[in-house]
Formats: C-alpha cells, structure tokens, sequence
C-alpha cells in the first residue's frame, strides 16, 4: 500500500482524488450549495438561508476562502443538480437513512448537529468527489467536536 502510494505521489496524483477537480475549483473560488429547508436545521427566510447546517457550510467555505452560491429547491431538484455537475453540495434534512445514496456520495452522519435532534445528519456530494468529501468531513469532524 506504501509503495502504490509513494509511486502514485510521485505521478502528481493526489489521494483521495476529485475526478472533476472540485476542491481545487472550489478554494479559492466558488462553492456552490443546495439548500432544502428543513426546521430549524436549515431554514429559508426571505431569500437568506439560515441556520446551524448552513453555519458549518459557510465555515467550510471560509477555510477554502470560497464564495457562497445558494441554490434553495427540493432534495430531489437537488439530487439532480449534483448529479448535473451543478452544485458542489447540497444540505437539508437528509440523514444517514438518506434514499440518495445511490445516487450521490453522502458523508458519515453527523449526530451533533444543533437542530437535528436525535438524527443523523448528512450532507451530499457528486459521486466520486472523494477530496472534497475528506476534506469536508475533517472540518465537520473538527467542528463538531469542540
């Protein structure tokens, strides 16, 4: 395994690996997120999304120093504009037991999550955006935990 890694790293492939490149795109630029309100989780006031998950979202960002893009639309518009190579994540209620599985990568659930009572909060990717999906979970993982 050390070798594989040691001669991929000397190929300037990086592990995990986005195949479309969305963390790269998205530090330093735009972060583009779907938002389907759900209590007080995620919540879509006059046009402004709000919120605890929204909170964690925008802290990501700021450590990517990416700008926001919020599209607000039901989990399956939203589903489909992962899958459409539109949005970068998308937030809402979705939990562990999330039916989308199939069709997007989902993070490891996340229980702490003020608002989400006893759930397991998740949020969604494009299948296979594995950088992005570690580094977002290292930084939920961290802030959860403080």
């Amino acid at each position: 395994m050390l070798v594989a890694a040691a001669v991929l790293s000397g190929c300037g492939t990086r592990i995990p690996a986005d195949p479309d490149g969305t963390l790269d795109r998205v530090t330093h630029g735009t972060l583009r997120v779907g938002a389907s309100p759900s209590g007080t989780l995620v919540v879509v006031d006059d046009g402004r999304v709000r919120g605890p998950l929204v909170e964690l979202i925008e802290g990501f960002a700021a450590e990517r120093d990416a700008n926001l893009e919020w599209t607000v639309d039901s989990e399956e518009d939203l589903v489909d504009d992962l899958e459409g190579g539109r949005l970068d994540l998308a937030i809402g209620g979705m939990t562990d037991k999330t039916p989308w599985a199939d069709r997007v990568s989902v993070t490891r659930g996340y229980p702490d999550v003020p608002g989400s009572g006893d759930a397991s909060v998740v949020v969604l990717l494009p299948m296979g955006e594995n950088a992005l999906q570690a580094a977002l979970e290292t930084y939920l993982d961290e802030e959860l935990s403080r």
